[in-house]
Order: C-alpha cells, then sequence, then structure tokens
C-alpha cells in the first residue's frame, strides 16, 4: 500500500461485490414478485436487498478504518 492512500485487496473488494450482487438478485426478485401481484414476497427480498447493500457498505467501511488505523501506525 503506498502511503497516503488506502486501497482494499482483491479479497475484500470480492467480499463487497457478492453482497452488492445479492442485493441485485434480491432487487430482482422483488420486481418480479411485485409484477405478479405477490406484494408480501416482493416486500421479502426487498428487506434481504437492503440487507445485503448494508453489509457491503459496512464491510467495506471496516475494512478502510482498519487500513487507515494501520497506516497512520506506520
Amino acid at each position: 500500500m503506498s502511503k497516503g492512500k488506502l486501497d482494499m485487496s482483491f479479497d475484500n473488494h470480492q467480499k463487497a461485490q457478492e453482497f452488492h450482487l445479492a442485493a441485485a438478485h434480491a432487487h430482482t426478485a422483488a420486481a418480479a414478485a411485485h409484477g405478479k401481484g405477490d406484494h408480501l414476497s416482493a416486500h421479502e427480498y426487498s428487506r434481504q436487498a437492503h440487507e445485503h447493500s448494508t453489509r457491503a457498505f459496512e464491510h467495506s467501511k471496516q475494512v478502510l478504518s482498519k487500513q487507515a488505523t494501520e497506516s497512520q501506525r506506520a
């Protein structure tokens, strides 16, 4: 890692990407359920999408915070 620059490793990017893809899948499922008139399932899929998006954000924030702490020590 270069001084003053924070970088997420490939593994960390991949983990965040997995959360985002799960959120996208849940959004697609919610739209399909809504289109079929199954609003209860659509709501559940939307909730799952939000949860996955939040996990992606929290994961990225945690990794960058850890890297910031480590770079301050160096």
